[in-house]
């Protein structure tokens, strides 16, 4: 599907196929062996991506489950209307009953009658640094979860299965922090200013070489919020009469950027290259509705690892078919930057790809780096640009001085620049337990989705209860862990998310999946039965056939 010819895809290159079936090593499914990059050989890992389905009759009590609950939910409803039973939820004062309703309430129907039900298990506070160890506030509700009060007592030593510290730097104070405690002595917390004011500083320049550096790439500019980073750049660089396409797994803020653009949104199937290809050969050919004017620009949107399911970007065919159809790419590396590649540079290092085959770099500091915020970099054109037009630097205030200088302190040390060789060790130590836990998971008969390379681990929990109870559960063995459900994920595809640490020690890895081991036998979730994907099209691309 790549070109009538049925061209196959290298390392970002199209190539024609006649050439191809005449070599011997033939690969399929993104393996690509002793890719030449310049002038050096590297080598493609498989893609090895699972997401088995789940038995019928487990997703027929999911939603069977779900169903009972709504039906109590208007059960419950009814009585709260009639004055039976209490109704903590926000109404409308009675001043103010002829107004049009402030407050839906049958769009807040599921958070009135089914996430209340299992509320305890979100917002949970700590009191302590969010390392592999971490210190829980323990709280109870005398009223259903409505509301909660604290119990004085403090869960110490709970096993951080939770937070995106994938290379153990949030921490607390040591002497190698020393460098963000003088940073606060100087500058101070604040700034008090945008970038486009009196907010920017030495540090920010400091920091923005070294990201331009690290990535290698021309120049990068930071800022303060990741989030922001994606709501308020996109904005910039595509609005009226552009096309962005999509993945339809992007994050919730790549998303609302995109929204806030203006332009034209089309969504492709996750990591598709059927999906993207059609939809890039339609704009091409048609344009724009209704005008059929060309599009003044197409952006794709993807991210390097994705949060929710845990799979990697399908980087080599996208660069293809961006420059087949000549369009731009961005790549969101949120959870990939430091946490992918043999020194931690990302999706792009993991597929020994050129920096100028993707056109906007993104990437946050709050999950490798221990810190806050987020840069965009590639070409200086790009970055100057930005300076000049981003949102977030004409009207955000700039990144705190010390988190700047923590970020600087992070990637020095990743970089070897601090004179060890502690950051490789940290990027390699991650990796060794990412493939351990997930190699025992699925050894034990649980579902998890995801490449086996990525450090974000979802495990399949599916029925709302059995949410609940795992979480629940696990909090009494002291691991703290992360459940996700509706509308976080398709209604059915409930799901607890670990998050694998470099400084989670072996003994620790144990020890959780020792208790979900024993979790699993006791609430019957080792669902696995090592069939085929339930996603069978992010397999299904025959026209895609990687050379060596």
């Amino acid at each position: 599907m790549v070109d009538p010819g049925g061209g196959a895809v290298c390392n970002g290159t199209l190539h024609n196929q006649s050439d191809h079936c005449h070599r011997k090593n033939c690969t399929r499914n993104g393996m690509v062996k002793e890719a030449q990059q310049n002038g050096n050989s590297n080598f493609y890992k498989p893609v090895v991506e699972s997401f088995e389905e789940a038995p019928l009759h487990v997703m027929v009590f999911t939603y069977l489950g779900y169903g009972i609950g709504t039906l109590f939910g208007y059960l419950r409803d009814f009585l709260r209307n009639w004055g039976i039973e209490k109704c903590n939820a926000a109404i409308e004062r009675e001043e103010q009953k002829d107004f049009v309703p402030l407050y839906q309430s049958f769009e807040n129907f599921y958070t009135r009658n089914l996430y209340m039900r299992i509320r305890d298990n979100w917002n949970r506070p700590i009191c302590s640094a969010p390392g592999a160890l971490f210190d829980v506030m323990e709280r109870v509700s005398d009223d259903y979860n409505w509301t909660f009060r604290f119990t004085g007592r403090i869960i110490k030593d709970v096993i951080n299965m939770g937070s995106y510290n994938f290379l153990g730097l949030a921490a607390k104070y040591d002497d190698s922090m020393k460098t963000v405690k003088d940073a606060l002595e100087t500058y101070g917390l604040g700034v008090g200013s945008t970038r486009h004011e009196m907010g920017t500083l030495d540090k920010h320049k400091e920091l923005e070489d070294l990201v331009a550096k690290f990535l290698n790439v021309e120049a990068a500019m930071v800022f303060g919020m990741g989030f922001a980073t994606n709501s308020m750049n996109i904005p910039a660089l595509v609005g009226k009469g552009c096309l962005i396409l999509s993945d339809e797994l992007n994050h919730a803020s790549l998303v609302l950027g995109a929204r806030l653009s203006g332009a034209t949104i089309r969504i492709f199937k996750h990591n598709n290259m059927q999906s993207l290809e059609k939809l890039l050969r339609d704009a091409v050919i048609y344009g724009q509705p209704r005008t059929r004017r060309a599009w003044k620009k197409i952006l794709i949107l993807v991210e390097g690892i994705y949060s929710m399911e845990g799979s990697i970007v399908r980087l080599p065919q996208i660069v293809a078919l961006k420059k087949k159809y000549k369009a731009y790419l961005y790549v969101d590396e949120a959870h990939s930057i430091g946490s992918l590649g043999p020194t931690g540079r990302g999706v792009m290092e993991f597929f020994a790809m050129d920096p100028r085959d993707i056109d906007v770099f993104m990437g946050t500091f709050t999950k490798s780096f221990g810190a806050s915020g987020g840069y965009i970099a590639g070409r200086k054109d790009l970055v100057d640009y930005l300076r000049a037009h981003s949102h977030s630097a004409a009207y955000a205030t700039s990144m705190s001085p010390p988190i700047a200088e923590q970020i600087i302190r992070a990637m020095k040390l990743i970089m070897g620049l601090d004179g060890t060789t502690q950051g490789l060790q940290r990027v390699q130590q991650l990796a060794e337990n990412t493939r351990y836990f997930r190699q025992r998971l699925s050894e034990m008969g649980f579902i998890i989705y995801g490449n086996e390379e990525s450090p974000v681990v979802p495990l399949l929990l599916y029925m709302p209860a059995k949410v609940a109870a795992f979480a629940r559960h696990l909090l009494k063995r002291k691991i703290g862990v992360v459940v996700v459900g509706f509308p976080a994920t398709p209604l059915a595809e409930a799901r607890a998310r670990f998050c694998v640490s470099a400084a989670h020690t072996r003994e620790m890895l144990d020890a959780v999946l020792e208790a979900l081991d024993e979790m699993g036998d006791l609430l019957h979730v080792k669902y696995s039965r090592n069939r085929k994907s339930a996603r069978p099209e992010l397999y299904d691309e025959t026209s895609f056939e990687l050379e060596d």
